[in-house]
């Protein structure tokens, strides 16, 4: 069969890869699992490289002399195993696979691709809302304000009035024990956990624990600084810490305020546990408050580095309250490990943007940044309620979890609605772009689907309330109803 690259070498038919997979093996299922297991071993020993275009599953099927369905599975089930990729009208394709050093680049879907009509994948706020008119004023006031020397090269941990807002905004808000020389400020999250690493790894250490499942993003983040990661198992009352403490790390990276994907909150139990086994080793916990501004039932549960300041990194960013492409985040921790990261701040960028950073500070400091997060707070709340709404009209029987606080939720959908590969496909082939539980974990699909029930991480922020039960309708296979009217305040959470 043959594959085709769209970059690089080889790209518009220029060249051919192809992998051999054995057609004639008996049975049924043993076919489907032998024709997943040799494009499964072609992704992992590069044979199949990353940007690969996988024939059509007519055509492979027709050349393996197997049923479509067959080959259907596979591709659904390598996709929610993260093997392949797939976009609607355009083809399956070989996908960047977690620790692969394939320099080639992978066609993935493009930043202005995510958040469309029928996306449930999480992790985007609703671009829309961010507050262009308040930003822009801020701009006007600080560009007129700041002093001529402030344009130099600015202190690699930041402007000083805004680690000032920052210590205290989080000090408010988060229940984080800072002073303003322990913040620094980083081009969001992705660099302040970079900077860690780097610490880290220079300190001798080569392995860092993080959460399973839990976010790719870290385990790719700690490979870029020389840090392998070992999962440690996520159970109901949080990260396990008799697991975390027989891993051997003496690092661990963890999500305790809403643990990505799961939504579990951390006990208060295993939050003094981890924490006292940082104190106990010497460890760092490195905390990812990427949503904890958005809690609907009560207050958001406070940061973790309040129970252990000397050994906790607070990081968090405006990529969820404001907008990801502002790369805008901060870091709070010990001062000598602040120290040390500033250090490797410096060699690495020079400083951040003076003027993104005095236009933060002044919307922090005018009041205007807990004005936009009420907001999204209301709106992001009606569009829960409309994803729990749609699900129990149209999936009666469908569980949902994770919905206290965040912007997605964890759906368990009943096994008539399984297997999950054939889900996935049918999806897919809706043109509704979701990603399973499985796909977050350290070996994604071997706990999951055994039972048969689907998992489901949905992300909704980012849809009105009409645009979510859209987009659940086509999910579960029901036909899109004709747009109503919506009321006064429909339109306001829609906006």
């Amino acid at each position: 069969m043959t594959m085709k690259r769209t970059s690089g070498p080889g790209a518009r038919g220029e060249a051919a890869w192809e992998v051999l997979v054995d057609g004639g093996l008996t049975g049924g299922r043993g076919r489907g699992r032998a024709l997943q297991g040799a494009l499964r071993e072609a992704v992992r020993t590069g044979r199949l490289g990353a940007g690969t275009q996988l024939p059509s599953s007519r055509e492979l099927a027709a050349d393996l002399h197997v049923s479509r369905g067959l080959v259907t599975d596979a591709y659904a089930q390598l996709t929610a195993e993260g093997y392949l990729t797939s976009r609607q009208g355009a083809g399956t394709w070989v996908a960047q696979v977690r620790g692969e050093q394939d320099p080639r680049p992978a066609p993935v879907f493009a930043p202005d691709d995510r958040g469309g009509p029928d996306d449930l994948r999480p992790g985007l706020p609703d671009l829309a809302l961010f507050p262009r008119a308040a930003w822009s004023a801020a701009h006007r006031r600080v560009m007129t304000a700041l002093p001529h020397r402030a344009l130099g090269y600015p202190d690699p941990r930041g402007l000083p009035e805004l680690r000032a807002a920052l210590a205290a905004l989080l000090a408010r808000r988060r229940g984080v024990a800072a002073e303003p020389d322990q913040v620094v400020v980083t081009s969001g999250v992705a660099q302040a956990h970079t900077l860690v690493g780097l610490v880290l790894h220079a300190r001798g250490q080569r392995t860092t624990a993080v959460e399973d499942p839990g976010s790719p993003e870290h385990t790719a983040l700690l490979a870029a600084t020389g840090l392998a990661a070992v999962p440690v198992p996520v159970d109901r009352q949080g990260l396990s810490v008799a697991a975390l403490a027989a891993s051997g790390a003496r690092s661990a990276v963890v999500t305790p305020c809403h643990q990505f994907p799961s939504g579990v909150a951390y006990s208060p139990a295993r939050r003094a546990a981890l924490a006292d086994w940082a104190r106990g080793c010497g460890g760092v916990v490195v905390e990812d408050d990427y949503d904890g501004d958005f809690r609907y039932d009560r207050q958001p549960v406070g940061a973790l580095q309040g129970l252990a300041p000397g050994h906790v990194v607070y990081t968090g960013s405006a990529s969820k309250s404001l907008a990801p492409g502002l790369r805008l985040g901060w870091m709070v921790g010990p001062q000598d490990l602040v120290a040390e990261a500033a250090e490797r701040k410096r060699t690495m960028d020079l400083g951040h943007s003076v003027t993104e950073q005095a236009a933060l500070a002044d919307f922090l400091l005018s009041g205007g940044y807990d004005r936009h997060l009420r907001r999204c707070q209301r709106l992001y709340r009606a569009r829960r309620d409309a994803l729990v709404a749609a699900l129990a009209e149209h999936a009666p029987g469908a569980e949902v979890s994770g919905i206290a606080a965040g912007l997605h939720a964890i759906v368990t959908l009943p096994a008539r609605f399984g297997p999950e590969p054939r889900f996935l496909a049918a999806a897919a082939g809706a043109g509704v772009a979701v990603r399973p539980l499985s796909y977050y974990r350290a070996a994604p699909g071997a706990q999951d689907g055994d039972d048969g029930l689907v998992r489901l991480v949905v992300g909704y922020a980012h849809l009105p309330p009409e645009g979510v039960a859209r987009a659940v309708r086509l999910l579960v296979g029901h036909p899109v109803r004709p747009a109503r009217r919506l009321s006064g305040e429909a339109r306001e959470a829609g906006r």
